[in-house]
């Protein structure tokens, strides 16, 4: 069975390249930490794929996560202190797995890779 995690990023928040990498990645560990044990270490045994998604904006990040969650996969929503670039509270990723990549492709498949 292939395993994916999947992050999502708002666009058009416009986050600077380093911010956006710390987004990530806290998104990234939110989620994996809500995998059952053993999808965790499988998918990490099968190399720990991930994939980083765009969405237009706060609506539809919460929108992706609602399915997610409706789906029962494990997903965590990242919501930033404030401290640098955005707005204390400002919702700004959304991670997705690891858990069988149709079941998240079935979500998340129409979105486009960030650039």
């Amino acid at each position: 069975m292939a395993l994916k995690q999947v992050i999502l990023v708002r666009k058009d928040l416009k986050l600077p390249k380093g911010k956006m990498a710390a987004q990530a990645a806290h998104a990234a560990l939110q989620a994996a930490l809500k995998a059952d044990k053993r999808v965790m270490q499988d998918w990490l045994s099968e190399g720990g794929k991930k994939v980083v998604l765009s969405v237009g904006d706060d609506k539809e990040l919460l929108k992706y996560l609602g399915l997610a969650k409706d789906a029962s996969l494990p997903a965590a929503l990242i919501t930033d202190a404030g401290h640098t670039v955005v707005a204390p509270g400002t919702k700004t990723c959304v991670g997705i797995g690891p858990a069988e990549e149709r079941r998240i492709d079935a979500i998340t498949g129409r979105l486009k890779m960030i650039s």
